[in-house]
Parts: C-alpha cells; sequence; structure tokens
C-alpha cells in the first residue's frame, strides 16, 4: 500500500465526542468511523487489524477442534420464546427487533444458543455424534442503554460465540478445559497474557461459576481480585467467604485491579437443549440431555483493549500478529523520481514480491517530522527509513513502534531477512 493511495488520511484533532483512549486513537489514525453512539464502521486499515485478530482467535478455535459456521442475524421470536428469552426481562434486556412489510416481528440475535440447538438437533441424535463444537464470527445486536468506552462496548459488533455439544459432565469438562486453555494461548499470542487472569464470576442459572477473562486496564469497567500465587482472580460481584474457602484464597492475598473483560465462557448444563428437544441415545438405547458450553470472545472489544494497553501519547501501536501492515516505509525524498524514491521503490517491490505486508510513505514535499508523526499515531509494528544518509551507507534505518532506538542494517541484509522470514 503507498500512502498516497490509502483511502484514510490521520487527523490531529482529538473527536470533541470521545472520552476513550481507544476511539480517540483509531479515529485520529484512520482506523474507524463513528456512525452514531455505539456504532463503529471499520475502514480499511482498522479492518486488517479487526481480521488479524480474528485470524489469531480462529487458529486456536481450529486447534481446540472447534468447526466454523454462520448463522443468521434475524431471529425468529418463535424459537426464543419457547426459552423464555424473547420479551426483555431480568435476564435479557437489550433485544432490537424489526418487522417485515407484512408486520412480522423479527429479532437481531446478541447471542445464539437457540439457533445452534435447533440446528445441531438435526445433527446430533447419538452419543456417537459428539462431542462437537461450532464457533462463528458474526455481527451481534445490543440494546445497551448506554454505549461507552469506544469500540470496547457497542450496540453492534461482531463476536467469536463458540457452542460445544457434549455427551455427560465428564465430556463437557474436558472439552471446557480445552477452550479455556485455547483462550488463555489467544491472549498469549497477543502480548497480553502476563496482564490477562482467567477470573471466577458467577455462572447464572447455569453453574456455580463462569469464567471470565479479565485483562488489566485502566479503562476497564470491572474490578477484580487478583491472587498472583494462583495466577486467578475473582469478579469482585462474587467475592465472599465461600468463593474463597472453594479456591483455596485468603484475602490478604489478593489484591485490586481495574479491568476489561475480554472473554467469558460458560457452562450451559441441558439449560437449552431440554427447551428445545436435543436429545441423543446413549449406548442403551436411552434417550439422554445433550449438556452444552459456550464460549465468547469480542474481536473489536479485544482490539479497543490492546489500543488501550499499547497506546501511547504518540498514537496506536499495535503487536507483530495483528499489526495492519508488517514494515512503515518511509522515504524522505524530494520529489517522485528522485534517488531516493527510486531506491525506496525498489526496495518496497522487492517486499511486495516477497509478499511482505508494506505501506510506503511515498508522499513528497511532507516533512520528515510530519511522516515520523503520521508513523507513531498508525503505530504499524516496524518503521524503515530510507534516506540521503542511508543510502550513502547501502543501510536501512530500522526502529520498532515501541523502542526509542534504531539502527542501521544493510538493505540486502534486510531484504534477505524479511523476504526469508515471509516465505517461511
Amino acid at each position: 500500500m503507498k500512502y498516497t493511495k490509502l483511502f484514510t488520511k490521520t487527523s490531529k484533532d482529538v473527536p470533541a465526542d470521545e472520552q476513550s483512549k481507544n476511539a480517540q486513537l483509531l479515529i485520529r489514525a484512520g482506523y474507524i468511523h463513528k456512525e452514531m453512539a455505539g456504532v463503529y464502521s471499520f475502514l480499511p486499515l482498522g479492518l486488517k487489524v479487526l481480521n488479524n485478530v480474528m485470524r489469531v482467535i480462529r487458529e486456536e478455535m481450529n486447534k481446540a477442534e472447534g468447526q466454523e459456521m454462520l448463522m443468521s442475524s434475524l431471529q425468529d421470536p418463535q424459537l426464543w420464546k419457547q426459552t423464555n428469552r424473547w420479551i426483555d426481562n431480568k435476564d435479557v434486556d437489550v433485544w432490537f427487533t424489526t418487522n417485515l412489510k407484512n408486520d412480522t416481528t423479527l429479532g437481531l440475535g446478541f447471542t445464539h444458543e437457540e439457533p445452534v440447538t435447533r440446528i445441531a438437533s438435526n445433527y446430533i441424535n447419538s452419543y456417537k455424534d459428539m462431542p462437537k463444537s461450532v464457533y462463528q464470527f458474526q455481527n451481534k445486536f445490543r440494546n445497551e442503554t448506554r454505549a461507552k468506552s469506544g469500540i470496547m462496548r457497542t450496540r453492534e459488533f461482531i463476536m467469536k460465540d463458540m457452542y460445544s455439544f457434549a455427551r455427560d459432565e465428564s465430556e463437557h469438562g474436558v472439552v471446557y478445559e480445552k477452550i479455556k486453555q485455547a483462550y488463555v494461548n489467544i491472549f498469549k499470542n497477543l502480548g497480553i497474557g502476563d496482564k490477562t487472569f482467567v477470573t471466577f464470576a458467577s455462572g447464572g442459572v447455569f453453574s456455580k461459576y463462569s469464567h471470565e477473562f479479565q485483562t488489566v486496564c485502566e479503562a476497564g469497567e470491572d474490578e477484580i481480585y487478583i491472587c498472583d500465587r494462583l495466577g486467578l482472580a475473582i469478579n469482585k460481584e462474587v467475592l465472599n467467604d465461600e468463593v474463597l474457602a472453594d479456591l483455596g484464597v485468603s484475602r490478604d492475598e489478593l489484591r485490586m485491579e481495574v479491568a476489561s473483560e475480554v472473554g467469558n465462557i460458560f457452562s450451559l448444563g441441558s439449560r437449552f437443549s431440554d427447551a428445545l428437544n436435543l436429545k441423543y441415545a446413549d449406548d442403551n438405547d436411552e434417550m439422554r440431555s445433550v449438556i452444552m458450553g459456550c464460549y465468547g470472545i469480542g474481536p473489536a472489544r479485544l482490539m479497543g483493549v490492546l489500543a488501550e494497553i499499547n497506546g501511547d501519547d504518540k498514537g496506536l501501536a499495535w503487536p507483530s500478529l495483528i499489526s495492519p501492515y508488517a514494515l512503515h516505509l518511509i522515504s524522505l525524498h524530494k520529489s517522485e523520481g528522485d534517488e531516493v524514491y527510486n531506491y525506496t521503490k525498489n526496495i518496497y517491490d522487492k517486499l511486495i514480491e516477497a509478499g511482505v505486508e508494506v505501506m510506503w510513505d511515498d508522499r513528497s514535499g511532507v516533512s520528515a517530522g510530519e511522516k515520523f508523526a503520521d508513523a507513531d499515531l498508525i503505530g504499524i509494528t516496524m518503521r524503515v527509513l530510507v534516506s540521503e544518509k542511508t543510502i550513502k551507507e547501502n543501510s536501512l534505518e530500522v526502529k520498532e513502534r515501541t523502542s526509542d532506538k534504531s539502527e542501521l542494517i544493510h538493505t540486502e541484509d534486510f531484504l534477505s531477512t524479511y523476504t526469508k522470514a515471509n516465505c517461511e
């Protein structure tokens, strides 16, 4: 991508109606556009990061034997009435609804336990059909009373929701732990493993506990109490003597932190399978209820948390796995076609030919300071500078976004390293 061809532009102005750091930086850097309160469009740079986050999640879901699918956003009220979750009540108060031209009312899905259970009833009939897990990345709609925190809490968002089906609690436990570990891997891969804690929370009507994944973050909405000895946390909402006894934790070894929930996993028991008649024949031909679990991560919310944690007073700073481009190539040329421009173009062409994703700031008549400021704001992991000075050394000045130091690397060595690494 050449900067002159990029659809968006950076802005020095902080959006007046945005209080959250993630939204301010993402809007200024040209990653997202605010449509209205709690609703954002993802622009080309933002979509690349969002897709990269989903790729990291997808890889771990596949390793955990999940199978990807895609369910509809439009929801049949009759299905949800069977589980008493169609009307707004104390358990569900976030429905968005819409009407067909014949005045039939439909819902816009905020989660998908009911639809996936009905689908599963077509394919799970025997004990031999389990365990199975399916997942999707899909737009969800939640009628939040107050959307806030930029892309960390919105009314329309993409959710990765996974659902598991097992023969009994024992088999479900094995699947549950496998997916829990997949979540741990995801956050570790994204560079926030040391800040993210498996957090005990209420299991609601389904089980005694559920597990949240809470990342310590100043912009978070939750208070968690961390036990460093065990590497776990307890949500403030369930912190009591019974929970402490269950976990073998004393109050004096807990430290409080503000955190943001980046994922959650629940055991559902037979709550939905019983209501929607999802049963199977065991090895004695007796009919039994399927045991279910659900597992959620909001990729955009996770992207917002990463922007909050890694961003600084200069701009965004993406981990390499989700950076929109691998390299931000900057040429300090005076005009198109001069020595610096042509030298940079040769490097750019070789990197592109090798499949390396590069953004080249090919603007003419723009100062070095402005190009550096834009690079810092956009936050691509690695900056590569070409100037008259570096050309004399037949080298490139390479700097990581999060480092104050740069180093000169011989051009051929740099190209050899990056093109070889990308091919591998």
